[in-house]
């Protein structure tokens, strides 16, 4: 929508063709920036299709089995930046035929006299530039004049009014200060500084996702530690919440809108999902009450919950991974991460004021951030909360669009939990059986 002067756009897997026909308006941008994640046929593809003014950059992975993953977009625009974080490939399939999520907040160039660099958004989000390590260039932008574009020029907006908290993971071994920066770790230093109310203590815990790396019981309680960090309002920690894991069965990829084509997208071998210890965990795919049963997940969240309210809640590109989240090593002193990755976090502080600002909105362009007040708290439900509004005017109800049944179900006898490389002799809605050659 809009002047766009400057597109930056970051994903793992990156269909030119369908991009440009998805989204025409790209050609007339006179800087695009792609971060991106292929390589071999894919890259040779991608250079040979792409428009002569736009540049790739492939972020360095020093640590084999690392990926690009992060999917995000910035967009410059004569009024401010629209930043999107969200879980679909630049790919038709994903944006067609998945369940995916995606945020979206626009906010205005900083004033002249403002210095200030003590927000946590603009800085979460520079340092996460910075380490994608692209080769800076210089534009002529007709708001800013000559800059270079590099992370630092991102610090040029004003992003107090920011929604969320970014959660990023960047490649390396993470140690001192930076090991609570990236991961895991990341999201445990964000959640320490909180405060939640008392029905969130030993509350249980959701990881839904789309692809499941190789874990033990060690990670899996690391991980549990990190997501369970953070104070009630009584002073007294939150305590370990109890996971589950949201993922689809046979079944239901049999029985999706794409049939086991959905699976390839799926990619996780029998050796990690059929680990003893991870049975007590299964939770069904169940999305009824907003028509996404069929449409398989691409989207990643993790939330921890009590009923329908919710604690937090992130949407983000991370699997449940070791890559993806980072993995303690040397008796807990370093921060190893193999992967880029990049989420969001929502709040109850930081949704305490509604963003008004728009990048494309005329009447909304000269708007600033509408505070709640300070006495107002805010509560974050899920779409099926049946509470009542009036009756607490002190409370503000936000309400977050969870793309499954909360709390989820758990797998019965006959569930079996999706995984790539079995056999399925079953016919799906398409009259094929799995895999399809062979």
């Amino acid at each position: 929508q809009g002047e766009v002067l400057l597109a930056v756009l970051s994903n793992y897997m990156v269909d030119m063709d369908w991009l440009l026909t998805a989204c025409p308006s790209l050609r007339k941008v006179p800087h695009v920036l792609v971060l991106h994640g292929e390589d071999g046929a894919s890259l040779e593809r991608l250079k040979k299709t792409k428009p002569a003014n736009w540049i790739l950059h492939k972020p360095p992975l020093p640590i084999s089995f690392g990926t690009h993953h992060s999917k995000a977009m910035l967009l410059v625009y004569p009024q401010g930046i629209r930043v999107v974080v969200h879980t679909a490939n630049l790919i038709h399939v994903d944006w067609n035929n998945k369940s995916q999520g995606l945020w979206t907040q626009d906010f205005p160039w900083k004033k002249a006299n403002d210095t200030s660099t003590n927000i946590g958004f603009e800085n979460d989000l520079v340092d996460y530039l910075r380490a994608l390590k692209w080769p800076e260039f210089r534009v002529n932008l007709p708001v800013a004049g000559d800059v270079n574009i590099n992370a630092a020029f991102f610090r040029k907006f004003d992003y107090s009014s920011s929604t969320v908290r970014l959660i990023g993971s960047v490649p390396g071994y993470h140690v001192g200060p930076n090991m609570k920066k990236w991961g895991h770790m990341k999201l445990r230093s964000v959640l320490e500084e909180c405060v939640f109310e008392k029905q969130f203590c030993k509350s249980p815990l959701i990881y839904q996702f789309s692809s499941l790396g190789s874990l033990d019981e060690k990670w899996m309680s690391e991980f549990a530690c990190s997501l369970s960090a953070g104070k009630a309002d009584d002073g007294s920690q939150l305590g370990i919440g109890k996971p589950l894991i949201v993922w689809p069965t046979v079944e239901d990829v049999r029985c999706s809108i794409e049939g086991y084509a959905a699976g390839s997208c799926i990619p996780s071998p029998q050796k990690n999902v059929e680990k003893d210890f991870l049975r007590k965990y299964w939770s069904r795919w169940k999305a009824d009450h907003v028509g996404r049963c069929r449409a398989m997940p691409h989207i990643k969240t993790f939330t921890r919950y009590n009923g329908q309210n919710i604690a937090w809640f992130l949407l983000t590109s991370s699997n449940l991974s070791k890559a993806a989240w980072g993995a303690l090593q040397k008796n807990n002193t370093q921060l190893m991460i193999r992967s880029y990755e990049l989420g969001v976090l929502f709040l109850p502080k930081t949704l305490q004021s509604v963003p008004q600002f728009s990048c494309t909105d005329k009447s909304r362009s000269n708007l600033d951030k509408l505070a709640l007040g300070k006495n107002i708290k805010t509560k974050l439900v899920t779409l099926c909360w049946k509470g009542d509004e009036e009756k607490d005017p002190s409370a503000e109800v936000v309400r977050l669009p969870v793309p499954y049944q909360v709390p989820p179900q758990l797998y019965g006898p006959e569930d079996v939990p999706w995984s790539w490389d079995r056999r399925y002799t079953k016919k799906d809605v398409y009259g094929s059986v799995w895999p399809r050659h062979g």
